[in-house]
């Protein structure tokens, strides 16, 4: 599988370890985060967000692209344009939380950030799922 390739690679180009936090959080803690202003980077394709919309106020930012593509620096300084300080808490989601414990792990083993969180189970099995609302944003 693609995604099983790309971990592999990021884990062996990168150094094993970290200072950096990276957790699964609930629905609920997510909805607390949320009250509290946490930062929402969503890192699905563009027909994702069309077909199941966001959860509001989320930074839309892909990562891998519909064949598995990635452009891990040019990623990273869109990143750092919406997370401004390295001790700065966010929260990654993508579909099922497959993708964002690829991108998760990275930001953590490489402590490139160093309080980053994924929703459990994704947009779709942590949010939707649970009845929560999204919203869809024109392009």
């Amino acid at each position: 599988m693609i995604i099983k390739k790309i971990t592999l690679i990021l884990f062996t180009l990168f150094p094993l370890f970290s200072n950096a936090y990276f957790k699964a959080i609930s629905t609920e803690q997510m909805q607390e985060k949320i009250k509290e202003g946490i930062v929402i980077i969503d890192v699905r394709r563009q027909d994702e967000y069309d077909k199941y919309g966001i959860i509001p106020n989320s930074h839309r930012l892909t990562f891998f692209d519909k064949n598995g593509r990635y452009n891990v620096q040019q990623w990273l300084n869109n990143l750092l344009k919406i997370v401004l300080s390295k001790n700065t808490p966010f929260v990654l989601v993508c579909a099922h939380a497959n993708r964002t414990k690829i991108i998760g792990n990275f930001l953590n083993k490489n402590a490139i950030y160093k309080n980053i969180f994924e929703l459990d189970g994704g947009i779709n099995n942590g949010w939707i799922d649970k009845g929560l609302m999204t919203t869809k944003l024109p392009l």
